[in-house]
C-alpha cells in the first residue's frame, strides 16, 4: 500500500472570489509548487490523485436542497455574494465547490479501500464555516462534514473524529453535528468573539451529542507552548477514550504568526508536532485511517511549506523547516492556561481528564 494520497486538481484554481480576496488560488499554487519542486519532490511515499465532482446526493447528506439550488443559480447568473460577509462566488464556483467536496470524499474512499494509508485533500473553496442552509466565511459546501456524513451513512461507521485545527472555529461543522454522538468534534481556535461568534467552552453539544463537542478558544497571539499543551492534555486523552473508527482533520494552516487573517502566533514547526500527534492517535485508535482536508491558511510565504510539512509527516518523509515564533507574552500565556483549566473543568463531566 502506498503511504499518502494528495488529492488535487487544477480545477480548484478556477474558483475566483476576487483579486484582493485572501482565499485566492495563490494559496494552492504555493502548496503545489512546494510539493513539486521542494524537498518532497523526489519521494515515492506520496502521490497526486485526481478527484471527481461530488454527486448531488452527497451534498444533500449535509446541505438543504434549496441552498444548493441558490448557490447554483448565483453562479449561473455570473457569480456574486453568497452571504452577508465575504463569501463570493464566481461563475465557476458551483462546479469547483462540488469538486472540493468530491476531493474530500475521494480521499476517504482511498483510505477506506486501503489504496493509501492516509490522504490530504488539497481543496478549495474551504468548507468548515458552511452551514446546512448558508455559505459563510469563504466556505460554500462543508467538505469535511460531507465526508463525515458519508462515513456514517454510506459506510455505517459509528464513531468519527473531526479535529479542527483552523485558527477560526468551524461553526458549520459544529452546527451540523451538534446533537449526535457519532461525531466527536474538537476545535482549537482563536477567541471567537469577533468571528464567527461560536466555539466557546460551554458549547458541548445537546441531546445525544452532549459531551461530544469540545471547544478550546485560545487568546490572540497564543504560541506553540500553550497550543501543544492543549493538544497533549485535552485532545489526546479525549480521543483515546472515544476511540474513533476514522479521523478527519479540518486542516486550517492560518494559526501561523505571519498569517494575515488568523490571530494566533504558532510557528510552522508547531504544525509538524500537531500532525505527529494526530498520526499517533490515528494509529492507536483506528489503524491509521486519517484524512486531512485543507481549510484556511493565507500566508503565501509559509502556507506551502506548512502543508508540505504536514504531508511529510503523513508520508513518513523528512522535511526540514526552520521557523521560530515570537516569544509568547506572559499575560497571553496566563490567559491561555486559564482557558485550558476551564475546558478541563467543563469536559470532566464527560471525559476522564
Amino acid at each position: 500500500m502506498s503511504r499518502t494520497a494528495v488529492v488535487f486538481t487544477p480545477k480548484y484554481f478556477q474558483h475566483n472570489p476576487g483579486r484582493r480576496h485572501p482565499e485566492s488560488a495563490k494559496r494552492l499554487h504555493a502548496i503545489v509548487k512546494e510539493l513539486k519542486t521542494g524537498q518532497l519532490s523526489s519521494s515515492k511515499n506520496w502521490q497526486f490523485v485526481k478527484p471527481e465532482n461530488a454527486r448531488m446526493e452527497d451534498i444533500r447528506l449535509v446541505h438543504d436542497i434549496d441552498y444548493i439550488k441558490h448557490v447554483n443559480a448565483v453562479c449561473k447568473s455570473g457569480g456574486g455574494l453568497l452571504d452577508s460577509g465575504d463569501t463570493i462566488a464566481s461563475p465557476e464556483s458551483f462546479e469547483v465547490a462540488l469538486c472540493a467536496a468530491g476531493g474530500a470524499l475521494k480521499a476517504v474512499d482511498l483510505v477506506v479501500k486501503k489504496e493509501f494509508e492516509n490522504a490530504f485533500a488539497l481543496v478549495r473553496p474551504p468548507g468548515h464555516h458552511a452551514e446546512k442552509f448558508r455559505a459563510f466565511g469563504f466556505c460554500i459546501f462543508n467538505n469535511v462534514a460531507i465526508a463525515a456524513e458519508y462515513l456514517l451513512q454510506k459506510l455505517k461507521l459509528k464513531r468519527v473524529l473531526i479535529l479542527d485545527i483552523d485558527a477560526h472555529h468551524g461553526n458549520g461543522t459544529q452546527e451540523i453535528f451538534y446533537a449526535t454522538d457519532k461525531i466527536l468534534y474538537i476545535s482549537l481556535h482563536e477567541d471567537p468573539r469577533g468571528f464567527p461568534g461560536t466555539g466557546f467552552t460551554d458549547e458541548v453539544g445537546e441531546d445525544e451529542g452532549l459531551g461530544y463537542k469540545v471547544n478550546i478558544p485560545l487568546p490572540f497571539k497564543t504560541s506553540d507552548e500553550i497550543y501543544l499543551e492543549a493538544v497533549n492534555e485535552i485532545v489526546t486523552p479525549i480521543v483515546r477514550q472515544y476511540r474513533p473508527q476514522f479521523v478527519l482533520v479540518s486542516a486550517g494552516l492560518d494559526g501561523h504568526y505571519k498569517d494575515p487573517v488568523g490571530n494566533l502566533a504558532l510557528s510552522a514547526s508547531c504544525y509538524g508536532e500537531i500532525f505527529k500527534t494526530i498520526l499517533k492517535l490515528a494509529s492507536e485508535t483506528c489503524k491509521g485511517r486519517l484524512v486531512s482536508v485543507l481549510e484556511g491558511g493565507y500566508s503565501l510565504r509559509f502556507v506551502g511549506r506548512m502543508a508540505t510539512l504536514a504531508i511529510a509527516k503523513m508520508s513518513g518523509n523528512t522535511y526540514v523547516l526552520h521557523d521560530e515564533a515570537p516569544t509568547c507574552r506572559e499575560h497571553v500565556r496566563m490567559q491561555g492556561e486559564r482557558v485550558l483549566r476551564e475546558v478541563e473543568k467543563i469536559q470532566r463531566s464527560f471525559w476522564g481528564l
